[in-house]
Order: C-alpha cells, then sequence, then structure tokens
C-alpha cells in the first residue's frame, strides 16, 4: 500500500524539477534562478574594498593596470592603445555585458530571440530601417582607417575575453531571469551602438504627417502650423553675423509636383522623444574668475537603468583622456583631456526623406528613370523564442530600403511603396572623429576631427588650455532647395534626389566670439541669413534664450555657477504664457473650489522647482489647452496620422494672433473664442489638480517626478522610481519624467584640470551591486562629483580603492 504516496512523491518531484528548469510562459526557470549556486543569488557584490587582482589574457601585449576609485570609475594605464582599448572593452563588459548586447540586439531588430512573439513588429521595423545594413558599412569604413580598425577590433576582443570567462553563477543577473547567454561580440555590435544612436537623435521626419497636412490644410495654415522660423530667434550662430555666399546650390524642378497623395493614414513611424538634445556651451577666461576657459555638457536623453553612459580614464603614452563612454564602444564620446575639452548636443536637422515608388513583379523591380531596375532583396529571418522564425523580405532601392509597403505594416493590397533615404545609412566613421578628438591638443585638432564626421548630426562645442573656445554645427547635411524633403517626394527618377552636401567649411560654426561665450541648446543653428536650408520641426527655443541670458549677465563664473545654471528650472516658455493666460481669464467667474488654484498659478514665479504647486497647474493647463485647440482638426475621425504643432509655435500664434481660426472648434455650430477656452481648459483641470493636492501630490516632483526605469521596462526593483525632480521642457534642467540631463559635466580648463561631472545611476550594470545606482539621489538633487584624472606618479592616492593588473601571460 506504500507504493502509491512514492509514486506521488515521485511524480511530485518530477514535476517540479521540470517546473524549475523550464521556462513557463515570461517566467525564467525558478530552479536555474533561485538556486544558491548559480543563482541570482550569486550576483550580490560586497559593500567595501576589494582585494587588488592580477588577471592573464590572451591577447594583450603588455602590462596594463586599471585602478578604480571611491565611484569604481576605472582608470586604465596602458603601453600601448590596443591594449587599454582591449582593457576598456573587458572591464566595461565586467560592468555592462547585458545592456551593451541588449542595445545592440534592439538596434538589428533581434528582440525576438529574447523575448518572443510580441516583439517581431518592433524587429520587422528595425530591419526596414536598415539598421544591419548601415552597420555594415560602417564597419567597412571603420576597417579601412588603421586607427579605428584597432580600436574596434582591440575592444571586441576584451568584450570576448570577459565573456569567454563567465560561468552559469556568474553570468549577470539578467541573462538569468531572461534565461540565455550572451554571443560573442563581433565588431559590427559597436557600428549597431552609433546607429541605435543615430535612429535616437536622427531617426525623426514629418514626411509621412506633413504629407497628410497638405491634403487637409492650405499651404498658409501648413506654414502656421508648421514654420520653418520662429518670430523670436536667439541662435547658435548669434544673429547678425555674418555668412559668405554659398558655393554649391541644390536646383529645384522646374515644376515642383508634390507626393500629397502617397501617404496613406497607417504609415507611422516609431520616432525618438522629440526632446532628445542636449546644452552645451564654453565661456572664455576672459568671463571667468580663474582666468580660464569652461565647458560644460549635459545630454538629454531617455533616462535607464543601466545607464546610457560609463565613465572611465584611458592613459597611454600618446594620451590620457577622461569622460563619457558609450558601453559597446571603444573611447570617449563626451569629455577632456590633457588639452582640450568637448562636448556636443543634438543638431536636430532631418536627414531622412521618403520617396514614393512604383514596383512591379511584387518587389522584384521598380521603375526609375525611364527603365525598371531590379531591387537588391534582404530576405531577413527573424527568429522568434517559443514561435517559428518570421520571414521578411526587404527591397532595397537606389534611395535606400523600402520601410513600408504592401505587407507592412499591414498586409493591405495596392497600398504605396515608400522608399527611405536616410543619412544613417551610408558609410561613415564616426568613431574616428572621437578618436581624434581624444587626443586632440588644440583647435585645428578638434576642427580635423569634425571634419569626417557626418551622422546624426551635432553641434560640438570646445575649449582648450590656450583659450581658444568654438563651436561648429557638424554632420553632413544635404544640399536641398526650399522645402524639398517636407513631404513625400516621387521617386520614378532622380529629379527629387539629394544633389550633394553642404561643404563642411560652410557649416554654422564661430570662434572666439566677441560675447566671449559659445553655447547650443537644439535651437535654430542661424537666422534666416544662412545661404543654405537647414530644417527641422523640432528646434528648441527657451532654454538656449535662457542660457544666453544668463552667460550673458555672468562674470567671474566658477564651476560651482555652472553647477547652478545646468540645474536651472525657470521656465520661459511659462513666463512668456502666462500673461495671455492672465488676459483670458474670468476671475470673477471663477467659483470657491477654483479660486486656490488660480492663486497659486497666478502668482508664480515660473520656476518649475520639486516643490512647485504652480508648475503642476501650468503643465495641465496648456496641455488641455492646446489639445482643446488643436485636436479637432489634428485628430480627424479617418484616423490620418498628423503631427501636432510645437507647443513653441502654439505659444507664438496665439501671441500675435488670439482669434486665429485654429480657435473655433470646426466640429460645434457654436464660434469659440480663446477666452472661453482658456477659461474652460482651466475649469476643467480643477478636479484634477485637486485630488492630486488632497492626496499630497499636486507639487511637481510628486505628481510628475522622474522614473528611471530598468532596461526591461518589467522589473521594478531594478528600477529608481518616483524621484523628487523639477525642471521639463523648455527648461535648462530639462528633466521630465522619464528623460533628462544624462550626464552632467564641467570642465574648467586650469593649469590642473578642474573637472565635475555626475549621470543618473552608477558604474555597475548588477542590481547587486553597491554601484548601481549610487549616484541617482545625487543627481536628482543637482550634486556633481569632482572627477579623478590621476597621472602614474599618483599610484597610492587614497581615493584608489583597488586595482586589477593585467597582463598577456
Amino acid at each position: 500500500m506504500r507504493i502509491i504516496p512514492a509514486v506521488i512523491t515521485a511524480a511530485v518531484t518530477l514535476s517540479l524539477t521540470y517546473a524549475l528548469n523550464t521556462k513557463l510562459g515570461k517566467l525564467p526557470p525558478m530552479g536555474k534562478l533561485l538556486s544558491p549556486q548559480t543563482g541570482f543569488w550569486q550576483n550580490a557584490e560586497v559593500i567595501g574594498e576589494r582585494p587588488h587582482e592580477k588577471m592573464v589574457l590572451p591577447g594583450l601585449t603588455g602590462k596594463v593596470e586599471v585602478w578604480y576609485d571611491d565611484r569604481a570609475v576605472p582608470h586604465i594605464f596602458a603601453e600601448n592603445e590596443a591594449d587599454a582599448y582591449y582593457v576598456q572593452g573587458y572591464v566595461t563588459a565586467r560592468d555592462r555585458l547585458w545592456q551593451m548586447e541588449l542595445q545592440t540586439f534592439a538596434a538589428a531588430g533581434r528582440l525576438s530571440e529574447i523575448l518572443g512573439p510580441g516583439m517581431v513588429n518592433y524587429d520587422r521595423s528595425k530591419r526596414r530601417d536598415g539598421m544591419v545594413y548601415g552597420a555594415e558599412r560602417s564597419v567597412a569604413m571603420m576597417e579601412t582607417d588603421p586607427a579605428t580598425r584597432t580600436a574596434i577590433h582591440s575592444y571586441a576582443d576584451g568584450i570576448n575575453a570577459f565573456i569567454a570567462q563567465l560561468t552559469p553563477a556568474t553570468l549577470p543577473v539578467e541573462y538569468k531571469i531572461l534565461d540565455y547567454k550572451p554571443e560573442k561580440w563581433d565588431v559590427i555590435k559597436s557600428a549597431l551602438l552609433l546607429k541605435y544612436m543615430s535612429a535616437d537623435l536622427a531617426g525623426s521626419c514629418n514626411d509621412l504627417e506633413f504629407t497628410n497636412a497638405r491634403r487637409l490644410f492650405s499651404m498658409a495654415d501648413f506654414n502656421l502650423l508648421y514654420p520653418d522660423f520662429q518670430d523670436t530667434l536667439d541662435p547658435i550662430i548669434p544673429k547678425g553675423t555674418s555668412f559668405a555666399a554659398a558655393s554649391a546650390k541644390a536646383v529645384a524642378p522646374p515644376d515642383s509636383v508634390l507626393a500629397v497623395d502617397a501617404a496613406y493614414m497607417k504609415f507611422k513611424q516609431d520616432k525618438p522623444d522629440p526632446d532628445n538634445g542636449s546644452n552645451n556651451w564654453a565661456v572664455a577666461g576672459s568671463k571667468t574668475r580663474s582666468g580660464a576657459p569652461i565647458l560644460c555638457s549635459d545630454p538629454h536623453l531617455g533616462l535607464s537603468l543601466p545607464s546610457l553612459w560609463y565613465e572611465v580614464q584611458i592613459h597611454t603614452p600618446g594620451m590620457n583622456v577622461y569622460g563619457a563612454s558609450l558601453p559597446g564602444a571603444p573611447g570617449v564620446i563626451i569629455g577632456f583631456n590633457d588639452h582640450i575639452a568637448w562636448g556636443v548636443t543634438n543638431g536636430e536637422e532631418d536627414v531622412k526623406d521618403f520617396y514614393r515608388m512604383q514596383f512591379r513583379n511584387g518587389k522584384k523591380e521598380y521603375l526609375f528613370n525611364g527603365n525598371y531596375r531590379p531591387a537588391d532583396l534582404r530576405v531577413e529571418a527573424i527568429k522568434v523564442r517559443g514561435g517559428a522564425t518570421v520571414y521578411d523580405t526587404v527591397a532595397y532601392t537606389v534611395f535606400g530600403p523600402v520601410a513600408f509597403d504592401n505587407t507592412f505594416p499591414e498586409k493591405i493590397t495596392g497600398q504605396t511603396f515608400l522608399a527611405m533615404r536616410w543619412k544613417a545609412l551610408d558609410s561613415s566613421n564616426e568613431l574616428r572623429t572621437f578618436y581624434r578628438l581624444n587626443k586632440a591638443r588644440n583647435y585645428d585638432d578638434y576642427l580635423e576631427a569634425l571634419r569626417t564626421y557626418t551622422c546624426p548630426a551635432q553641434n560640438f562645442v570646445f575649449a582648450d588650455k590656450g583659450g581658444d573656445i568654438a563651436i561648429w554645427h557638424n554632420g553632413q547635411y544635404p544640399l536641398r532647395w526650399k522645402d524639398q524633403g517636407k513631404w513625400i517626394m516621387p521617386g520614378n527618377d532622380s529629379t527629387y534626389a539629394w544633389q550633394g552636401y553642404i561643404p563642411h567649411d560652410e557649416l554654422p560654426h564661430i570662434k572666439n566670439p566677441e560675447r566671449n561665450f559659445v553655447s547650443s541648446a537644439n535651437q535654430r543653428p542661424t537666422d534666416n541669413t544662412y545661404p543654405y536650408n537647414l530644417y527641422s520641426s523640432d528646434y528648441d527655443l527657451f532654454r538656449g534664450e535662457r542660457i544666453n541670458r544668463r552667460l550673458a549677465e555672468m562674470n567671474q563664473i566658477t564651476p560651482q555657477d555652472m553647477m547652478t545654471l545646468q540645474n536651472d528650472n525657470k521656465n520661459l516658455f511659462a513666463a512668456a504664457a502666462m500673461p495671455l493666460i492672465r488676459k483670458h481669464i474670468d476671475t470673477a467667474a471663477l467659483t470657491d473650489d477654483q479660486r486656490p488654484y488660480w492663486q497659486l498659478l497666478s502668482q508664480w514665479d515660473c520656476v518649475s522647482s520639486p516643490d512647485s504647486k504652480a508648475a503642476t497647474i501650468f503643465n495641465t493647463l496648456w496641455g488641455k489647452l492646446t489639445d482643446t485647440i488643436f485636436l479637432d482638426e489634428l485628430a480627424p475621425k479617418d484616423s490620418t496620422v498628423l503631427a501636432m504643432p510645437q507647443a513653441t509655435t502654439a505659444l507664438l500664434m496665439l501671441l500675435r494672433d488670439s482669434a486665429v481660426h485654429f480657435v473655433d472648434n470646426i466640429n460645434t455650430p457654436q464660434k469659440e473664442t480663446l477666452s472661453g477656452l482658456v477659461q474652460g481648459s482651466f475649469t476643467s483641470i480643477i478636479k484634477e489638480m485637486a485630488e492630486l493636492n488632497k492626496a499630497g501630490k499636486l507639487e511637481l516632483g510628486k505628481a510628475r517626478g522622474t522614473d528611471i526605469r530598468h532596461l526591461s521596462r518589467g522589473i521594478p526593483a531594478f528600477s529608481a522610481l518616483h524621484l523628487n525632480t523639477g525642471g521639463g521642457q523648455h527648461i535648462v534642467n530639462a528633466t521630465k519624467r522619464f528623460h533628462g540631463p544624462s550626464w552632467r559635466m564641467v570642465v574648467q580648463l586650469s593649469d590642473k584640470t578642474e573637472a565635475y561631472g555626475i549621470y543618473p545611476g552608477g558604474q555597475s550594470g548588477n542590481p547587486g551591486s553597491p554601484y548601481y545606482d549610487n549616484a541617482v539621489n545625487d543627481w536628482a538633487v543637482g550634486k556633481y562629483y569632482l572627477l579623478h584624472v590621476f597621472d602614474y606618479q599618483e599610484k597610492d592616492d587614497p581615493l584608489i580603492r583597488y586595482k586589477v593588473v593585467f597582463t598577456g601571460k
């Protein structure tokens, strides 16, 4: 009779064994994850001093020492550059391998391999964006330059040396949770990372939305909604700067026919955050207390854990550079060396156009210049975890890949084929620019480094110890006639193709200006006297104006003054909007429940501090008001995809003409007025504001705050949520809920460089490490760390907490 319980026990044991070692749905194999020998327990790191290490890595040609400081920043001392990049790859992978690989999988359209069928459409879109194709072309270009070839291969070898040492116990915890293993690092992954950044910074355009808008609006109304120039303009290159005549010109077709019938409603691009940008500036020594230039840079990007950036110092006989690197790419992207400092902001220019193509025989042939020519067909095999491989054939034309057709995003017979011309897919070697900046000694070296840089367009700010300051609006910008590329263009011939690029020497730039500072904050690069057409629908306005005002006012500037400016919460957009709101509010009509909130708003100093209740009220009111004004025109019933006007466009439009016809709702018989809409919008948000106030969450830092999410977006315990932050859109401190200053840096180029920085995270990508998110709270309150730039003679400095000595044998 005892056999029955024994059988049951055996069955339960087998079931548990299967369940604990098998992935069930989205759950990892729990036995592996919880195992004391190999599970997530093994990823915990002890707080405190770590013992010095000695390590043999095959492939090193000499000795490399890595000193870790009190924040676990590695300081790499190598006898040659190949060894330096090898060890940079190794130590970065040791801290950030899962992040590095996940980002390249995302860029390559391979997330379905890890996360299953839910990512197939995302992966198809990345394949159709040509990300791997562009990375392949970049690798081919990088291979032709000896310096970057050495850098990418040595860096990859270092990553692979770390991967080779991993065991089931030492795998980063995300691999255990998601139940997969890292693969060997190929140099194309570094190129894919750079393409991923290009997509984030230069992947936006409004061709599809604007083509739809041209079907609905007159040209006059279109220009009201989406103007090229704003009335109040404070460009990167000061107004009134004289520009030489253009040496090249795009010739418009005699009959500039727009393909206004080309867009279909359901074609919609996945776009980066329109606020992806940054601030940077440099002030001359004549304006500083020390007499030395000060350079500042804070790129505004999506915030995540692990953090986007990884701090590092690299010291070789010919280079001593410190700054923020991108995990997955060799060298330093934003930083300084013994002679210069540099920073970057997004140039914002639209370098992506769409062309309507005529195909026959499915995707095999397309019409171009009077003849049908064969398309280059790439069969994309998308492996799907837990499912069958999905195949997608992408046709490549003279312009680039066909991003949308009758099979994507949906199967629709007769759908238009749209080919994409995107600068990021051209052969390029952006790493060469950063390699040269890492070693630059003066303005001429800086300029030489920028000459070969193509995409994404960036404003490179510069300062050196010789006293020079400068900024270049840098990249390769297509030669365009006015309005070329705003709408989908005919692709049947070469008439609408790009006709070259703006010559590099004629790009907007300035060196040592009379005002003794240079700055950029994603605003227009020039006024309208610049002889070439530069276009973006995402230029900012008020951040640059605030920065320029403050820098013009300031003298005897210190690094601490610059930290204060980077954290400045003054909202000039709100300061411009509040007189309009006050004018159109009837205070006598407010109820007793509404008056306290109006009093908060009307007395606001327009500083969006974390404790500001008025900032929350203003943000909510402005969003409600603009939706009320524009959504009747811009959210039509047939689901046509359209773009809302920029907030600055809406504000300036209403300031010019409070009776502009967009105020009147096209779907109602009565005639609306701005006064009525402002009053109604304010009244309609009071219930929400009262509920927040009652819950003690009306302050900006609580109502919005900031969430720094884990890259998986699905593990709250690995995230830093509900941070009490101020700032926001249009504000120098551009912090939003999921977005903001991803690396703040202030560098004073005195005889001994004095540098400060912080980013919202920590050096380690391991949630079990004390260095995973140690800087988050300090970042949220605007604190900075002194950046330690060691010389080899300082090997006994007490800030060095432990060392690793690498040798090849």
